[in-house]
């Protein structure tokens, strides 16, 4: 089995880390390329580094419709089984140019949308047209979470073209990042015995990481690590200087080793209220951390006993001062044992539903659409 996944681009965010995992964990019988858009970042790196061919397609904006015969050049030469596209942009192009190369089993995983966002931009009346029309052109639509499922179904995608597949973490085990605890803190300028509040993902204002540095105004040997890049960069390091906390704001931008980072911090927490899966709420969970959220779909399907490190609050600088008060605040002293949400969402559990799939789409007939779907 072939396939190719065509994706908007490859830096670090959750979505491109999320192709990353799944590529290296789909039974050895599916053979994965990339084909990339435009800024093929990081990740990119990462997936030749384990041996995944990157296709840089060199796009230059939203409406470069130049990439798509290259695309259906890429398709055809490929001769793929199976074409998996992530993300709008990629949605649009990837399905279009794969029906174009004669690829019959089409695929898209939706890992961002809400009611009336999409990958956090607002959704007008066109887009929202546009998505309907290529998601016509596959077979089925992949959604991450319950949440996302019933949006598709609200926008009029029928619930016969969707498939619920959760994303997936890995749960190594934390034992070697808590050994090397001491180092990873001396290696970013903490000190031994500080309180270091954690948060991954994009710099971008959905993910309200400036509620955890007012947080931080209460709480003076506090530390406030964010592992991330994006557009708000600056402004959260000038708002830090502006509450007089900027000497305790770390900003480490996008980095590989998330697992030693996440070992060096006390709590994990997360503020945001527009996830659709979660998945920064369950590496914190399987580094051993308590957790702090104000919204995760992944968890808030599973019975509440499932993940008992983790606390769901307001998105509120009120809520998130008293929580961490009441911490301590004093370093993690063992990291807590590994809960049973951990494993549900095993990646290699979901990469082993994928490649079924795949096989699946790869033997059935498919027909093109007829436009009488409802």
């Amino acid at each position: 089995m072939k396939v190719l996944h065509v994706i908007t681009g490859l830096a670090a965010g959750g979505a491109e880390r999320q192709l990353l995992l799944t590529v290296r964990h789909l039974p050895p019988s599916v053979r994965c390329e990339v084909a990339v858009l435009t800024n093929p970042g990081s990740v990119a790196a990462e997936l030749r580094a384990d041996g995944v061919p990157v296709h840089d397609l060199a796009m230059r904006g939203n409406r470069d419709l130049a990439v798509l015969p290259r695309l259906v050049r890429l398709i055809r030469r490929g001769q793929y089984d199976v074409v998996h596209t992530h993300l709008y942009r990629a949605g649009l192009y990837g399905r279009l140019a794969a029906r174009l190369a004669g690829v019959r089993a089409v695929l898209a995983t939706e890992h961002s949308l809400h009611a009336g966002t999409i990958e956090g931009r607002p959704v007008s009346a066109g887009v929202k047209s546009l998505y309907l029309a290529a998601e016509r052109l596959g077979v089925t639509t992949v959604a991450v979470s319950g949440q996302v499922a019933h949006t598709l179904a609200d926008w009029g995608v029928p619930r016969r073209r969707v498939a619920v597949l959760p994303n997936g973490i890995e749960t190594r085990d934390p034992a070697g990042p808590w050994a090397r605890r001491t180092e990873t803190r001396r290696g970013l300028g903490l000190a031994a015995d500080a309180f270091v509040v954690g948060g991954v993902g994009r710099l971008v204002p959905g993910k309200r990481f400036e509620v955890l540095l007012q947080a931080l105004t209460v709480l003076p040997r506090a530390v406030l690590l964010l592992v991330g890049e994006g557009p708000q960069r600056a402004e959260l390091a000038e708002r830090a200087r502006t509450l007089g906390v900027g000497s305790r704001l770390l900003l480490v931008g996008e980095r590989a080793d998330v697992p030693e980072l996440l070992g060096a911090m006390d709590v994990l927490a997360a503020p945001s209220v527009e996830e659709t899966f979660g998945l920064a709420v369950l590496e914190g969970l399987a580094a051993g951390l308590p957790v702090l959220h104000s919204g995760c779909p992944a968890l808030e399907e599973l019975p509440a006993e499932a993940a008992p490190g983790a606390r769901k609050l307001p998105s509120t600088v009120a809520a998130y001062q008293e929580a961490l008060l009441a911490l301590g605040p004093a370093p993690l002293g063992v990291p807590l044992p590994r809960p049973p949400a951990v494993a549900h969402y095993d990646i290699v559990r979901t990469a082993g539903r994928l490649g079924e799939l795949y096989e699946r789409l790869g033997r059935a007939p498919v027909a093109l659409p007829t436009g009488r779907e409802s």
